[in-house]
């Protein structure tokens, strides 16, 4: 669980916009983790592993002024009372870039340790993520820059402390100590919440929170080392393999109809555009594996064996159709994308977890340098180039991205 939180989401889920210079060429920047899933939807029918009750509450689209602006809904989930009492402890879980139920449903720590404390859980959503959509819908909140201008951790944390103080009133609690809990970005807000919020909670479990994945504070190249190292202890010849890989797409679809060829190979649902697109592809499973690589089966992200790098580098290493470099990685790649083998065809563009809206953060404040080297990585190597990485978000959201204003509004820099 710390291991996943942890290259999650520097997310993970953390850069999604980097420049990939090549000695011959520059590459387009590559997406880091993209919305990039088999053609497959969580069941959103299947009962919660946990017992909650979804409820919602109307915020302030801006905290911090005295506009007269339109109110949104907030979801929320409260968990059984059966063993809580009134002023006992609340565990206030601080939502992810990402449908708030998803990660109830996988934070199986916070619901096991609740009953032990007599603990009231409490999931707050994301504002601009799964049904906590300002202006109504998901199109109307992301039409532009000026509609997605209060998608800021800054409102974020206020709303998650509005919700906690009018909840504790509403249920006469006002003496219950609260603990904050979050992994990934969400333990980064918890962590950052017990910072600008001292009175609210008395402490935050903010588990593998890249809170110093800022500007010169750690070196870029840190997460794709971690993930390289993670498939390199597996087999280095299943690290060497994908290493060689992203040349050999690349000569693949510089030949004639050689995208055809790769969408084939690769069972895309739609032809490629390019060759980046599948290379982001494939790194983004690659991360993923490495954020969810347990020693037992799991359905975070995807439905996973036990130990999955295993059973990638296996796939890799001895795929029984042959030689071929990219038939092997295509085998390799489908232990994540399609483990049980009911997908048909895997779409590129699919966001089964409503990700999308880290692409804004990313643009705006959540700026993480990320550089993949030459030497420890099986990545493709680049070096994170801030002018091309401002003129991506330029393009995409008309917005200039404030790479040092995580650090100044939180901290993280030796003073």
């Amino acid at each position: 669980m710390t291991k996943l939180f942890s290259l999650l989401l520097v997310i993970s889920f953390l850069s999604l916009f980097s420049s990939a210079a090549t000695s011959s060429s520059s590459r387009p920047p590559p997406k880091f983790l993209g919305s990039a899933f088999a053609r497959s939807k969580p069941n959103r029918n299947s009962p919660p592993p946990y017992r909650y009750e979804t409820r919602y509450f109307r915020q302030n689209l801006d905290h911090f002024s005295f506009a007269p602006l339109p109110q949104f809904t907030q979801r929320y989930l409260v968990g059984s009372s059966d063993k809580w009492s009134r002023n006992g402890p609340i565990f206030f879980y601080c939502g992810n870039e990402g449908d708030i139920d998803w990660f109830a449903a996988n934070t199986g720590f916070v619901w096991e340790i609740a009953p032990k404390f007599s603990a009231l859980v409490i999931f707050a959503e994301h504002r601009y993520y799964g049904e906590s959509m300002p202006y109504g819908s998901q199109e109307r909140a992301y039409k532009d820059a000026k509609s997605m201008s209060y998608f800021t951790t800054e409102q974020a944390l206020a709303d998650f402390t509005v919700l906690l103080t009018d909840l504790k009133q509403n249920l006469s609690s006002e003496e219950s100590p609260v603990v904050l809990f979050g992994g990934s970005y969400a333990g980064m807000l918890a962590a950052w919440m017990r910072l600008k919020y001292p009175h609210v909670a008395i402490g935050a479990l903010a588990s593998s929170a890249p809170i110093l994945q800022f500007e010169d504070i750690v070196p870029p190249e840190t997460f794709y080392d971690i993930v390289s190292n993670d498939f390199r202890r597996e087999s280095l010849s299943c690290f060497e393999a994908i290493k060689k890989s992203w040349d050999a797409l690349d000569r693949l679809g510089k030949v004639h109809d050689g995208l055809t060829s790769l969408s084939r190979k690769f069972r895309l649902c739609h032809k490629l555009n390019n060759t980046q697109q599948l290379s982001d592809w494939l790194s983004s499973a690659y991360s993923y594996l490495a954020m969810v690589n347990y020693p037992f089966p799991s359905g975070f992200m995807m439905p996973l064996p036990a130990y999955p790098i295993k059973e990638v580098c296996k796939r890799i290493d001895n795929d029984p159709n042959g030689n071929d470099l990219l038939d092997r990685i295509f085998a390799g790649a489908s232990i994540y994308y399609n483990y049980t083998g009911n997908v048909s065809c895997f779409d590129l563009d699919d966001d089964p977890h409503g990700l999308s809206g880290w692409d804004w953060q990313a643009c705006t404040e959540m700026v993480m340098p990320m550089s993949s080297s030459r030497e420890n990585s099986m990545f493709q190597p680049y070096d994170f180039d801030y002018t091309a990485y401002k003129e991506q978000c330029v393009q995409s959201y008309n917005v200039t991205p404030r790479p040092r204003w995580m650090t100044t509004e939180f901290g993280g820099h030796q003073v």
